[in-house]
């Protein structure tokens, strides 16, 4: 019998209950995030057919070339940028996603602030935290984390909390815990408070240690093209 897009989101969604309810916490303080990047419109189609109403995407060229008339089909959807945004496509992000999770150096604080200031549009922004320290991924380095976090606001910045990745095959726990820690005591509270952490394979724990916002695209959509 073939697999309808329902049934792995139908999965997922009782992961997450379960999750919630063993941290004792409430459903709706958890957003979940397809991750759609290299799938096609097509494919993206069904899931939103099924319920799904927020998505991510890496790239902003390839989220222009597909969103625009996904939306206009299925409005009010709900986009969110979780890649790596270069600050001279810093207009685009602002024009078309509701959300961006990677905002992690001073230029881009500027190109932001810039952007948001000419169209009359704020989307709430994470700080992206190199959380393990690592050469090959971006993210604020921890020791520069209060000083960005003071240009973003002096920029007047909504921001939405801290956003990370993990290191890849070392237990998630200690660096969701980190994050959850440099959000409090960076003074993040209120709309500023959310975390955007854990993925298909680790997202359970994100949720046990604090997770606002867990990115999940392999369980969702199958492997990546």
């Amino acid at each position: 019998m073939e697999c309808t897009a329902a049934e792995p989101l139908a999965r997922i969604e009782a992961r997450i209950a379960q999750a919630c309810r063993i941290a004792a916490r409430d459903r709706n303080a958890v957003t979940l995030i397809a991750i759609s990047k290299t799938h096609p419109a097509e494919g993206i189609a069904p899931l939103i057919e099924a319920g799904q109403g927020v998505f991510g995407e890496n790239r902003v060229a390839e989220a222009q070339g597909k969103w625009p008339a996904l939306r206009e089909r299925h409005p009010g959807i709900e986009l969110h940028l979780v890649g790596q945004l270069q600050s001279n496509k810093a207009e685009e992000a602002v024009a078309l996603f509701d959300a961006i999770h990677s905002l992690d150096r001073p230029s881009l604080v500027s190109a932001l602030a810039k952007a948001m200031d000419k169209a009359g549009r704020r989307p709430p922004c994470f700080v992206q935290v190199n959380i393990g320290a690592e050469e090959q991924k971006g993210g604020c380095p921890i020791p520069q984390l209060p000083a960005l976090l003071e240009q973003a606001r002096e920029a007047h910045l909504p921001l939405a909390g801290l956003m990370c990745v993990p290191p890849f095959d070392i237990e998630p726990a200690p660096f969701f815990a980190l994050l959850d820690k440099l959000a409090r005591d960076n003074g993040l509270t209120g709309e500023a408070a959310s975390l955007s952490m854990g993925m298909s394979g680790d997202f359970e724990t994100a949720i046990m240690l604090g997770a606002t916002h867990i990115r999940i695209g392999t369980a969702l959509f199958g492997g990546r093209s």
